[in-house]
Order: structure tokens, then sequence, then C-alpha cells
């Protein structure tokens, strides 16, 4: 199949039926997560403790990272090179300000302790030191660097892909996003979030997360997005893939994601654009590549069709913008 242009332009709503996460171990056939191990359940039940089996069921499946957890702590699980590059980054940032806080509380502690009027009655007249001057200088200057070198490294890997498989253009709307793929013969669908009231079967553990119609992508591809905005900023942002960028009125600005393994994987726009600035989440259904053209071949019917019923499908959201 040859390389295809895909342009998003940005509304939320999702209509699968059932919500899967990646196709990892732990999932059955029909996405569901399976038994927990038998040794976390064991000394789950020896501890009486629940946050441990949460923990547990957490660890053994990953795709339950796809989606913000209650008491969740620290960031989802990582699905694309470039988040796998956000998180390890983090990591070394973290630990390195564990060390310096450690250490300097530990420095103020002694200096309490050994300076203490009782200890040392008459203070010094020490002005000036050389040596400890340049080195808390230099500790520093060394300290940014470390965490330079991976940070540029970074930013200029997740700026841009030179071998795209295809290209997403992402555009923004108050308050969905649109999809289209000009290389499919100019197929475009909008994406709207699904309303609390229309919530069926496992949607209803995605609220404010389920779309109508999902942006559908190859797995295991370098997938070129294009950023921009019809009308307000807004910002396309999905967490476990590591991609956020503005979408600019009037501006194209550029990023990538390569999604590890097929899977649902959800973002929401993070920019203020607005009254329905909550009502504007990103679902991405990854699919392998023969699924992924056999979905290609078929969507334009659906969404050409579909896009006749668009002016009665947005007076409703007008109307109720109108009455905020």
């Amino acid at each position: 199949m040859p390389h295809c242009t895909l342009i998003c332009a940005g509304r939320s709503d999702i209509g699968s039926g059932s919500v899967k996460g990646p196709a990892r171990a732990g999932l059955n056939s029909a996405g569901r997560i399976q038994k927990m191990p038998e040794s976390f359940r064991n000394l789950a039940a020896k501890c009486g403790a629940a946050p441990l089996a949460l923990v547990a069921a957490l660890a053994a499946h990953p795709a339950l990272a796809q989606v913000p957890q209650n008491w969740q702590m620290g960031m989802q699980a990582s699905h694309s090179p470039v988040e796998h590059g956000i998180q390890s980054l983090n990591t070394l940032v973290l630990w390195i300000i564990v060390v310096i806080t450690i250490f300097v509380a530990g420095l103020l502690g002694y200096v309490a302790w050994r300076y203490d009027h009782t200890r040392n009655p008459v203070a010094g007249k020490l002005s000036h030191h050389s040596l400890l001057e340049v080195a808390w200088t230099a500790i520093p200057v060394l300290i940014l660097v470390v965490i330079a070198i991976p940070s540029f490294r970074l930013v200029y890997f997740e700026d841009r892909t030179n071998d795209a498989y295809m290209t997403v253009k992402v555009t923004g709307h108050q308050w969905y996003w649109e999809y289209t793929y000009p290389d499919a013969k100019g197929m475009h669908f909008d994406s709207y979030m699904v309303q609390d009231g229309d919530l069926k079967g496992d949607q209803l553990k995605l609220r404010h997360l389920a779309v109508d119609n999902q942006l559908v992508v190859p797995a295991g591809k370098n997938i070129r997005i294009l950023t921009t905005s019809a009308d307000v900023i807004h910002s396309f942002f999905i967490p476990s893939l590591g991609v956020q960028r503005y979408a600019i009125p009037g501006r194209t600005i550029e990023t990538w994601v390569r999604v590890d393994e097929p899977g649902d994987y959800y973002g929401e726009c993070n920019q203020i654009c607005g009254t329905n600035h909550s009502q504007m989440p990103i679902s991405i259904h990854a699919l392998s590549e023969a699924d992924f053209k056999t979905w290609l071949t078929a969507a334009p019917a659906k969404f050409n069709t579909a896009s006749l019923d668009q002016p009665a499908r947005i007076a409703p959201r007008l109307q109720m913008a109108s009455e905020h």
C-alpha cells in the first residue's frame, strides 16, 4: 500500500461497542482483564491489603494505564518510542533531584548541629574560599549538562520523522476533532465526545473519553502528525503516546508518533478553548497493518455518507453552548 496522508481536524466522539486495551498478556479475546496471578492473590489475601491487589493488577496488566486510574501516581504506561524517552528523562531528573535534596537537607542539618551556639560560641570570620566557590559553581553546571544532553536529544527526536508511513493533519474545532485522509480520496470525518446519556456497555468506563469516531492508525508505523486549528488554540495530547502539540489557527505544527501495538489510546485537548473544552477527548484506535488496510478500504463509504448528517449533529451542541 502506498504511503497515505491523514488529516485530523479536532472533534471527538467514539462509537465502538467494546473498549480494548493493547494486545498484551493479561487480556482475553474479549479485551477483559483475566484473573490476577496466583502469587499476587495469595499475598493480597494474607496481608488483607486492597492497595496491594490494585498495584499488582496494574503491574500485571499495563493496558489498564490507558486511562486515568483512581489514586494513580506517576505517568501512564508508555506505548511509543517518544513516550519511552520522556519517561526515561523524567526518571533521570527525578533521581538527580532526590540526590540534591538529600544532600542539601543533610548539609543544612549538619550546619545547624555543628555550628549551634553551644558547640561554636565564637563565630568564624571566614568570608572567602576559592576552591569551595569553584566547586559550587562547577558542580551545578555539570549537573545541568547531564540533564541537557538527553533533553536536547529527546526534543529533536520527538520533533519529526523523516520516514513517515503516513501523515496525519489534526485540526481543532470548538469543540470536536476532525480527521481527514487526503490520500484516501479526501475521506474525512468528525469525532465528538459521547454524551453521558448515550454511553453504553464498556463506554460507561470512559466518561469524557469515549467518542463516536476514533482516529484509526496502523501500529508499528511512523506517523507524521500536523496540527492546526479552525478557530481558537487547542492542544492535541495523548499521554501514553508522548504526543502533545498545540493546534493554532493559521499555523501548522509537526510531530510524530509510532504506536507500539494495536489497542485503544486516549487523550484530551489540554489547552482551555472555551465553554466545552472538557468535551474534546481524543481516542486513537491502532490496528495491525493488514487490518488498517482493510479499514481504509471500507471507511470512505461510511464516512462520506455520515457527513451528510453533520448539520443536524452540530445544532444541539451549539444550543448547549449558548445555554452556558
